[in-house]
């Protein structure tokens, strides 16, 4: 089973200009050019929508300025020890480890 994604990534096709450097860059694979072209008449880059790590490198990679837009999403939050629940050692109270 595949890691859950860690970023999301917009890319505004009619900013692509279609060079590949993001696809080429991307450790996940997860980006890939469209078979369609844009209005500029190459094919843009597209996030397949599962994988992304969100690190940024097709951010950076990118010629186009606002062309790719990188998300981190945020880690689902763990669920914190209830108090009751902790033991008590030699009769003491300790607040809960975060």
């Amino acid at each position: 089973m595949a890691a859950p994604a860690r970023g999301n990534i917009l890319i505004d096709t009619e900013e692509c200009k279609g060079c590949g450097l993001c696809v080429e860059s991307c450790p996940p694979e997860c980006l890939e050019l469209l078979p369609e072209l844009n209005a500029y008449g190459v094919h843009p880059a597209h996030y397949t929508g599962e994988g992304c790590s969100g690190c940024g490198i097709c951010f950076y990679c990118c010629p186009e300025p606002g062309a790719i837009t990188v998300y981190r999403l945020a880690p689902p939050s763990k669920p914190l020890a209830h108090p009751d629940s902790q033991t008590k050692i030699a009769g003491e109270s300790h607040a809960a480890a975060l």
